[in-house]
């Protein structure tokens, strides 16, 4: 009861996006907050991989309780292992979940999950970050290599908390790295339009997919995925400049429609690609 009579009943709120992007590995992509839920025991065939982006949250993992609280914190539950959840206070909790199969991190690994399921690892945390930012990019465009390479970076994170033999390796000589960048930017400029999977590509070259990006990045100062947009972006210039319609170059070039074309074309040159073409008439 308050002075002015009953007290009205705190309204629970719950916001949820979820979608199943293209990239190979990531079943689904779940954003949610939650003032007021509880998740009843449940398992997943996949991993659930969770960074909190505000609040607290209760859970449990093989019937033993944990808690995790503040912007920095990351939750990775294994497959196959029973596990609850619930909000702690009234303000509830925002999270960005990813659900990744067994293709990116064996079930086996399993128990060393259960053992240490929370992570305050700032460098894991800003990786997932950055996948999530490239699996909505992929959600709008199609366009994969992006996401599938911070995917990797993720994975390495993920292996070395689970103490896991296929670490990061350090770069080998400057000539083996110079010779991996230079094949994969081979690689790259023989498929700009079409583009590469990083999987096919590191399995063309017979690297490891973060090594190949670690060699590409330090030859060249840019990761694969910015140097094929580049490409993308002068390409599309010398097309625009010769009368074609940015319509048609977006597609013809490996963007995924005119609005993705507009949005990195921008970001590049700083003009749209309409305005550019107008330059080119006066």
């Amino acid at each position: 009861m308050t002075a002015d009579g009953p007290r009205t009943p705190r309204t629970p709120r719950t916001q949820v996006k979820a979608w199943r992007p293209s990239v190979p590995g990531v079943s689904e992509v779940f954003h949610a907050h939650f003032t007021d839920h509880a998740y009843p025991v449940h398992t997943h065939d996949t991993w659930d991989l969770m960074i909190l982006d505000d609040g607290s949250v209760d859970f449990s993992v093989d019937r033993r309780r944990h808690g995790a609280a503040g912007a920095g914190v990351v939750v990775l539950l294994p497959p196959g292992v029973p596990h609850d959840g619930k909000t702690v206070n009234p303000s509830g909790f925002r999270k960005r979940v990813l659900y990744l199969d067994t293709t990116v991190l064996p079930e086996r690994l399993a128990g060393a999950a259960v053992d240490g399921p929370v992570h305050g690892d700032g460098v894991l945390r800003h990786r997932i970050h950055q996948l999530h930012a490239a699996l909505a990019d992929t959600a709008a465009t199609g366009d994969e290599f992006e996401a599938e390479s911070r995917l990797a970076f993720v994975r390495e994170r993920l292996l070395l908390h689970l103490d896991h033999p296929d670490a990061p390796r350090r770069l080998g000589s400057r000539r083996e790295t110079s010779r991996l960048a230079a094949s994969l930017r081979e690689l790259i400029d023989s498929r700009i339009s079409s583009g590469i999977a990083l999987d096919e590509a590191a399995a063309t070259l017979h690297a490891h997919p973060t090594h190949l990006i670690r060699c590409f990045t330090q030859a060249y100062g840019l990761p694969p995925h910015a140097y094929l947009t580049g490409k993308r972006i002068d390409r599309a210039r010398r097309l625009l400049l010769a009368g074609r319609r940015a319509a048609d170059v977006a597609t013809s070039v490996g963007f995924y429609d005119q609005a993705h074309l507009n949005r990195h074309f921008t970001r590049h040159v700083g003009t749209t690609p309409g305005r550019y073409a107008i330059t080119a008439k006066r």
